[in-house]
Protein backbone atom coordinates (compact mmCIF):
# COMPACT_ATOMS: atom_id res chain seq x y z
CA UNK A 1 0.00 0.00 0.00
CA UNK A 2 2.66 2.53 1.06
CA UNK A 3 4.94 1.53 -1.85
CA UNK A 4 2.07 1.84 -4.32
CA UNK A 5 1.28 5.39 -3.12
CA UNK A 6 4.96 6.34 -3.26
CA UNK A 7 5.23 5.10 -6.86
CA UNK A 8 2.07 7.00 -7.83
CA UNK A 9 3.50 10.14 -6.24
CA UNK A 10 6.68 9.84 -8.29
CA UNK A 11 4.63 9.20 -11.45
CA UNK A 12 2.61 12.38 -10.85
CA UNK A 13 5.79 14.40 -10.33
CA UNK A 14 7.30 13.13 -13.57
CA UNK A 15 4.15 13.73 -15.62
CA UNK A 16 3.78 17.33 -14.40
CA UNK A 17 7.46 18.04 -15.03
CA UNK A 18 7.42 16.62 -18.56
CA UNK A 19 4.18 18.35 -19.58
CA UNK A 20 4.59 21.72 -17.90
CA UNK A 21 8.33 22.12 -17.50
CA UNK A 22 10.22 23.84 -14.69
CA UNK A 23 8.46 27.17 -15.25
CA UNK A 24 4.96 25.67 -14.78
CA UNK A 25 4.26 27.43 -11.49
CA UNK A 26 5.37 30.88 -12.59
CA UNK A 27 2.37 33.19 -12.92
CA UNK A 28 2.11 35.56 -15.88
CA UNK A 29 2.93 39.15 -15.07
CA UNK A 30 0.07 40.75 -13.16
CA UNK A 31 -1.55 37.45 -12.16
CA UNK A 32 -1.49 35.81 -8.76
CA UNK A 33 0.92 32.93 -8.27
CA UNK A 34 -0.84 29.57 -8.60
CA UNK A 35 1.10 26.40 -7.68
CA UNK A 36 0.67 23.20 -9.70
CA UNK A 37 0.36 19.82 -8.01
CA UNK A 38 3.64 17.96 -8.43
CA UNK A 39 5.83 21.02 -8.92
CA UNK A 40 9.35 20.44 -7.56
CA UNK A 41 10.60 21.96 -4.32
CA UNK A 42 13.75 21.77 -2.23
CA UNK A 43 13.22 18.35 -0.60
CA UNK A 44 9.75 17.33 -1.75
CA UNK A 45 7.25 18.24 -4.45
CA UNK A 46 4.11 20.18 -3.62
CA UNK A 47 0.93 18.12 -3.45
CA UNK A 48 -2.10 19.67 -1.77
CA UNK A 49 -3.87 17.65 0.93
CA UNK A 50 -7.57 17.13 0.32
CA UNK A 51 -9.87 19.02 2.69
CA UNK A 52 -11.03 15.68 4.14
CA UNK A 53 -7.39 14.87 4.97
CA UNK A 54 -6.80 18.28 6.54
CA UNK A 55 -9.76 17.72 8.86
CA UNK A 56 -8.75 14.11 9.56
CA UNK A 57 -5.21 15.16 10.49
CA UNK A 58 -6.43 17.90 12.80
CA UNK A 59 -8.96 15.52 14.37
CA UNK A 60 -6.34 12.81 14.86
CA UNK A 61 -4.01 15.34 16.45
CA UNK A 62 -6.86 16.40 18.76
CA UNK A 63 -6.18 20.06 17.96
CA UNK A 64 -7.79 22.51 20.41
CA UNK A 65 -7.48 26.25 21.13
CA UNK A 66 -4.80 25.37 23.69
CA UNK A 67 -2.46 23.99 21.02
CA UNK A 68 0.41 25.38 19.02
CA UNK A 69 0.37 23.68 15.62
CA UNK A 70 3.39 23.78 13.32
CA UNK A 71 3.12 22.47 9.77
CA UNK A 72 6.46 21.35 8.28
CA UNK A 73 6.35 22.16 4.59
CA UNK A 74 3.13 24.14 4.78
CA UNK A 75 2.59 24.64 1.03
CA UNK A 76 -0.43 26.88 0.37
CA UNK A 77 -1.21 27.04 4.10
CA UNK A 78 -4.45 25.06 4.13
CA UNK A 79 -3.58 22.99 7.20
CA UNK A 80 -2.34 26.01 9.15
CA UNK A 81 -5.54 27.86 8.26
CA UNK A 82 -7.60 24.84 9.34
CA UNK A 83 -5.83 24.74 12.71
CA UNK A 84 -6.39 28.47 13.23
CA UNK A 85 -10.11 28.03 12.52
CA UNK A 86 -10.16 25.63 15.46
CA UNK A 87 -8.70 28.33 17.65
CA UNK A 88 -5.13 27.02 17.79
CA UNK A 89 -2.00 29.10 17.36
CA UNK A 90 -0.56 27.98 14.04
CA UNK A 91 2.72 28.37 12.18
CA UNK A 92 3.70 27.17 8.71
CA UNK A 93 7.30 26.59 7.66
CA UNK A 94 7.76 26.59 3.89
CA UNK A 95 10.90 26.86 1.74
CA UNK A 96 9.21 28.33 -1.35
CA UNK A 97 8.73 32.10 -0.82
CA UNK A 98 5.93 32.23 -3.41
CA UNK A 99 3.98 29.61 -1.43
CA UNK A 100 4.63 31.58 1.77
CA UNK A 101 3.15 34.71 0.19
CA UNK A 102 0.21 32.72 -1.17
CA UNK A 103 -0.39 31.21 2.28
CA UNK A 104 -0.61 34.64 3.84
CA UNK A 105 -3.14 35.73 1.23
CA UNK A 106 -5.18 32.56 1.76
CA UNK A 107 -5.17 33.07 5.53
CA UNK A 108 -6.37 36.64 5.09
CA UNK A 109 -9.17 35.50 2.77
CA UNK A 110 -10.28 32.95 5.38
CA UNK A 111 -10.31 35.58 8.12
CA UNK A 112 -7.47 34.12 10.20
CA UNK A 113 -4.58 36.24 8.95
CA UNK A 114 -4.05 37.73 12.40
CA UNK A 115 -3.91 34.29 14.08
CA UNK A 116 -1.33 32.52 11.93
CA UNK A 117 2.26 32.97 10.90
CA UNK A 118 4.12 31.70 7.85
CA UNK A 119 7.89 31.76 7.62
CA UNK A 120 10.19 31.00 4.73
CA UNK A 121 12.79 28.49 5.86
CA UNK A 122 14.29 25.01 5.84
CA UNK A 123 12.46 22.61 8.15
CA UNK A 124 15.81 21.03 9.11
CA UNK A 125 17.18 24.37 10.26
CA UNK A 126 14.12 25.78 12.03
CA UNK A 127 13.24 25.52 15.72
CA UNK A 128 9.83 23.91 16.15
CA UNK A 129 10.28 22.88 19.79
CA UNK A 130 7.36 25.08 20.93
CA UNK A 131 4.84 22.93 19.06
CA UNK A 132 2.28 20.76 20.82
CA UNK A 133 1.16 19.36 17.46
CA UNK A 134 3.32 18.92 14.36
CA UNK A 135 1.87 18.08 10.97
CA UNK A 136 3.67 17.01 7.82
CA UNK A 137 3.22 15.62 4.32
CA UNK A 138 6.76 14.56 3.49
CA UNK A 139 8.39 11.55 1.87
CA UNK A 140 9.56 8.63 4.08
CA UNK A 141 13.25 9.50 3.86
CA UNK A 142 12.53 13.02 5.10
CA UNK A 143 10.47 11.66 8.00
CA UNK A 144 13.45 9.49 8.94
CA UNK A 145 15.78 12.50 8.86
CA UNK A 146 13.39 14.39 11.10
CA UNK A 147 12.78 11.49 13.48
CA UNK A 148 15.70 12.18 15.89
CA UNK A 149 14.58 15.82 16.20
CA UNK A 150 10.97 14.81 16.76
CA UNK A 151 11.88 12.26 19.44
CA UNK A 152 13.65 15.05 21.35
CA UNK A 153 10.48 17.15 21.57
CA UNK A 154 8.51 17.42 24.80
CA UNK A 155 6.81 14.17 25.77
CA UNK A 156 3.20 14.25 24.69
CA UNK A 157 3.80 16.27 21.51
CA UNK A 158 1.51 14.87 18.81
CA UNK A 159 2.93 14.20 15.35
CA UNK A 160 0.56 13.72 12.43
CA UNK A 161 1.70 12.64 8.96
CA UNK A 162 -0.22 12.44 5.73
CA UNK A 163 0.34 8.85 4.49
CA UNK A 164 4.06 8.34 5.11
CA UNK A 165 5.48 6.52 8.14
CA UNK A 166 8.67 6.88 10.20
CA UNK A 167 10.48 3.63 9.61
CA UNK A 168 10.16 1.15 12.48
CA UNK A 169 8.51 3.65 14.84
CA UNK A 170 5.02 2.20 15.12
CA UNK A 171 2.03 4.52 15.12
CA UNK A 172 -0.16 5.42 18.10
CA UNK A 173 -3.20 5.89 15.89
CA UNK A 174 -4.43 6.43 12.35
CA UNK A 175 -7.42 7.66 10.37
CA UNK A 176 -8.48 6.57 6.90
CA UNK A 177 -10.58 8.86 4.70
CA UNK A 178 -10.38 6.87 1.47
CA UNK A 179 -14.19 6.70 1.50
CA UNK A 180 -14.43 10.48 1.23
CA UNK A 181 -15.46 11.80 -2.17
CA UNK A 182 -12.93 14.64 -1.85
CA UNK A 183 -9.87 12.41 -1.28
CA UNK A 184 -8.54 10.20 -4.07
CA UNK A 185 -4.87 9.73 -3.12
CA UNK A 186 -2.86 10.06 0.08
CA UNK A 187 -5.88 9.60 2.33
CA UNK A 188 -4.42 8.06 5.50
CA UNK A 189 -3.37 10.10 8.54
CA UNK A 190 -0.82 8.62 10.96
CA UNK A 191 -0.30 9.66 14.59
CA UNK A 192 2.69 9.39 16.93
CA UNK A 193 2.87 10.75 20.47
CA UNK A 194 6.40 11.62 21.56
CA UNK A 195 7.22 9.28 24.47
CA UNK A 196 9.06 10.22 27.65
CA UNK A 197 12.60 8.83 27.85
CA UNK A 198 12.65 6.16 30.56
CA UNK A 199 15.23 3.59 29.53
CA UNK A 200 17.53 2.60 32.38
CA UNK A 201 17.31 1.68 36.04
CA UNK A 202 14.90 3.18 38.55
CA UNK A 203 14.71 2.77 42.32
CA UNK A 204 11.39 1.70 43.82
CA UNK A 205 10.68 1.18 47.56
CA UNK A 206 10.56 -2.58 47.02
CA UNK A 207 13.53 -2.85 44.66
CA UNK A 208 14.67 -1.90 41.18
CA UNK A 209 12.75 -1.22 38.03
CA UNK A 210 14.82 -1.88 34.87
CA UNK A 211 13.32 -0.55 31.65
CA UNK A 212 14.27 -1.20 28.04
CA UNK A 213 12.66 1.26 25.63
CA UNK A 214 12.06 1.20 21.89
CA UNK A 215 10.10 4.32 21.05
CA UNK A 216 6.83 3.98 23.00
CA UNK A 217 7.23 0.25 23.70
CA UNK A 218 8.71 -1.03 26.98
CA UNK A 219 10.14 -4.26 28.37
CA UNK A 220 12.35 -5.05 31.36
CA UNK A 221 11.91 -6.30 34.92
CA UNK A 222 10.48 -5.28 38.29
CA UNK A 223 11.89 -6.50 41.61
CA UNK A 224 9.13 -7.82 43.83
CA UNK A 225 9.61 -9.84 47.05
CA UNK A 226 13.25 -10.31 46.16
CA UNK A 227 12.46 -11.72 42.72
CA UNK A 228 12.90 -10.25 39.26
CA UNK A 229 9.55 -10.25 37.45
CA UNK A 230 9.45 -9.70 33.64
CA UNK A 231 7.50 -6.75 32.29
CA UNK A 232 4.88 -7.34 29.62
CA UNK A 233 2.54 -4.98 27.76
CA UNK A 234 4.75 -2.00 28.58
CA UNK A 235 3.88 1.22 26.77
CA UNK A 236 4.27 4.98 26.91
CA UNK A 237 1.82 7.55 25.64
CA UNK A 238 3.68 10.77 26.17
CA UNK A 239 4.32 10.91 29.91
CA UNK A 240 1.70 8.26 30.69
CA UNK A 241 3.26 4.86 31.43
CA UNK A 242 1.61 1.46 31.76
CA UNK A 243 3.10 -2.01 32.14
CA UNK A 244 2.20 -5.39 33.56
CA UNK A 245 4.43 -7.51 35.79
CA UNK A 246 3.38 -10.84 37.28
CA UNK A 247 -0.22 -10.24 36.28
CA UNK A 248 -0.34 -6.86 38.05
CA UNK A 249 -0.89 -3.73 35.98
CA UNK A 250 1.03 -0.57 36.83
CA UNK A 251 -0.17 2.81 35.58
CA UNK A 252 1.45 6.15 36.25
CA UNK A 253 3.06 9.29 34.97
CA UNK A 254 6.67 10.19 34.23
CA UNK A 255 7.93 13.58 35.41
CA UNK A 256 11.53 13.83 34.34
CA UNK A 257 13.52 11.65 36.72
CA UNK A 258 10.62 10.48 38.85
CA UNK A 259 7.47 8.53 38.12
CA UNK A 260 4.50 7.53 40.23
CA UNK A 261 1.12 5.89 39.95
CA UNK A 262 -1.06 3.04 41.12
CA UNK A 263 -1.00 -0.75 40.90
CA UNK A 264 -3.29 -3.42 42.27
CA UNK A 265 -5.12 -0.97 44.51
CA UNK A 266 -1.91 0.53 45.90
CA UNK A 267 0.54 3.26 45.00
CA UNK A 268 4.01 2.99 43.48
CA UNK A 269 6.83 5.41 42.75
CA UNK A 270 10.30 5.28 41.25
CA UNK A 271 13.29 7.59 40.86
CA UNK A 272 16.01 7.31 38.26
CA UNK A 273 19.26 5.73 39.46
CA UNK A 274 22.61 7.28 38.62
CA UNK A 275 21.77 10.98 38.80
CA UNK A 276 24.77 13.22 39.27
Amino acid sequence: MRRSLFVRCLALILSVWLIAGPAAAQAPVGQEYAPIAGQPGKDVVWLPSALAMVNAMLDLGDVTPQDTVIDLGSGDGRLVVGAAKRGARALGIEYNPDLVALSRRNAAREGVGDRVQFVQGDIFETDFSQATVITMFLLPQLNLRLRPLLLDLRPGTRLVSNTFAMGDWGVDGFADVTSSASCNDFCTALLWIVPAKVEGEWRMPEGRLALIQKYQMLSGTVERDGKSVPITEGRLRGEAITFTAGGVQYAGRVRGNVMAGTFGGGAWSASRIGLQ
